[in-house]
């Protein structure tokens, strides 16, 4: 079943964040726009050049009212030892969620149960706390992080403006559609 307008369930982690270890919960993405990007593992191949991409983007998103966490099964402990010994890791200004109960992972369905490890998922939420989307990709495949930008502004602008709709390839300032009878079957 689709999470896709759907609540982010409870929940409370560990996280290391700027060089400390803190906590965070589900109440923490309420009020903000956040983005939950779930990668398999610390130490690994793949992973560091997307979270070294989203590190890239974070100030744009910073600016649009967006918090990042990136989030694996791996403990706290293990996201601060690849942050104090990878170059690509160590840029990190984001909050790294560590959820090795493999709580969160479960409840965005992103858990591949066999490794024990998070899928590659991708979760945009509203200031509700309300998920608005969902990207899962294969584990060899990494995602680029620009897009991101795109999504929020166009999740942010629907949100702003009832009524109306962000077309494919719709970039801030772009024209919407005003969904209506009159349009069914002309685009």
């Amino acid at each position: 079943m689709s999470l896709i307008g759907k609540e982010v369930e409870e929940f409370n982690a560990q996280a290391y964040h700027k060089g400390e270890f803190i906590s965070v919960s589900n109440e923490d993405l309420k009020g903000k726009w956040s983005i939950i990007c779930f990668y398999p593992a610390d130490f690994t191949f793949v992973c560091p050049t997307e979270l070294e991409d989203l590190q890239e983007q974070y100030a744009t998103l910073k600016e649009l009212g967006v918090e990042v966490y990136s989030c694996s099964t791996d403990t706290h402990f293990t996201h601060k030892a690849w942050h104090d010994t990878s170059d690509a890791i160590g840029k990190i200004e984001y909050i790294m969620l560590a959820d090795p109960s493999h709580t969160i992972s479960r409840q965005f369905d992103v858990l591949d149960e066999e490794a024990g490890a998070a899928q590659r998922g991708t979760f945009i939420i509203d200031p509700d706390s309300v998920v608005q989307t969902i990207e899962i990709n294969a584990d060899g495949i990494g995602r680029e992080a620009s897009v991101l930008v795109d999504k929020i502004r166009a999740a942010q602008y629907v949100r702003e403006n009832p009524g109306e709709v962000c077309p494919a390839k719709w970039k801030e300032n772009g024209e919407t559609l005003k969904p209506s009878f009159d349009l069914v079957g002309k685009i």
